[in-house]
């Protein structure tokens, strides 16, 4: 059962949203849409053509979590690389609309900047349903160079920071010792949050990390399934491994499970519904909320109702979605089923 948290103090948590700084650093991806209306069949082979309507360009990987915590109130500070090439500039240009510095995104040689393209079908007036998507993908090259400069961002950035996220997407932006120089940086007490697509262990020391159900059995090399005893006992394995004070497990259509030293394990439902339009994104949507939270004094139990939320209302949204103050107070005011 969820312990139930007063609605007044979950609201002023969000209140307490704005202004706050937040190092976010790792893979900067740019996510690419491309939305067509059917036209025909083709007579050459059975492939749909597709009469193009419009192309978008957004931030993704640590890019999205960027303009979460920018769209709920936040000074991201973003800390990474990005190649030379027109992939790159439309990220840099998609997140300065935002109104968010990219002086800490570092231009990297013989480097194609991470690229999601995905083409999406339907009616004029119908909802556009992903047909195919294509990745462009490369790991950044190793350059002693770049890697001490994205250090010294890293380490600047981190001074007079409310928190720090690493967003470890494969791609090698993240520096192996980035929480010793996050630590030695950050103001006493800011917490250190980690999600990583597949070094889980690699960060030992962070105060909290998000994987979801599938990362967490890829690390500990089984299903879980639907017991929870193997989701507690993978959950609690990885907490004594990288030493972390909380791990939040993101379960999909399951919520959320919340593991802390010292205390029980919660299980969180999830918020709506769940038939979802779309979850490209929602990771990084929950992980904006939940370090923007705990950055603001929430305890571990409040950031994740408040990024189960967040989460909740993103995947109700087409493509890679951000969430507002007024919409996440919506989704609180909303609830008659957690919060007293």
């Amino acid at each position: 059962m969820t312990p139930r948290v007063p609605r007044k103090r979950l609201l002023s948590v969000i209140d307490g949203f704005a202004g706050r700084r937040l190092v976010v650093a790792g893979d900067y991806v740019l996510d690419r849409f491309l939305y067509g209306h059917p036209k025909r069949v083709s007579r050459e082979a059975p492939v749909l053509i597709l009469r193009f309507w419009k192309e978008e360009h957004l931030p993704g990987g640590a890019g999205n979590t960027a303009a979460n915590v920018r769209s709920l109130g936040g000074v991201p500070i973003p800390v990474g690389a990005v190649g030379k090439d027109d992939a790159g500039a439309r990220l840099r240009e998609a997140l300065a609309g935002r109104g968010i510095d990219t002086d800490g995104l570092l231009a990297a040689p013989d480097y194609g900047t991470p690229t999601k393209t995905r083409i999406l079908a339907g009616a004029p007036h119908g909802i556009k349903q992903q047909v195919v998507r294509y990745d462009r993908e490369s790991n950044l090259p190793e350059d002693s160079a770049l890697a001490a400069r994205i250090a010294d961002a890293l380490e600047r950035s981190a001074a007079g920071a409310d928190a720090a996220v690493l967003s470890d997407y494969g791609y090698g932006a993240v520096p192996k010792d980035a929480n010793a120089i996050l630590r030695g940086s950050l103001p006493s007490g800011a917490p250190i949050l980690v999600d990583s697509r597949h070094g889980l262990t690699g960060f030992a020391g962070a105060d909290a990390l998000t994987p979801n159900e599938e990362e967490l059995e890829e690390w500990i090399g089984k299903p879980l399934g639907d017991s929870a005893e193997e989701l507690e006992s993978a959950a609690r394995s990885l907490q004594k491994a990288v030493a972390a004070r909380i791990v939040l497990v993101t379960r999909g259509s399951r919520g959320m499970a919340l593991f802390q030293d010292g205390a029980s394990p919660v299980s969180i439902p999830v918020h709506g519904t769940d038939q979802v339009a779309d979850v490209t994104g929602a990771g990084d949507t929950v992980l904006a909320t939940f370090s923007l939270a705990l950055a603001s004094g929430a305890s571990p139990l409040e950031a994740a109702l408040l990024a189960n939320f967040a989460g909740g209302v993103v995947v109700m949204k087409m493509g890679t979605a951000t969430i507002t103050p007024e919409e996440l107070r919506d989704a609180v005011g909303s609830d008659r089923t957690i919060l007293e």
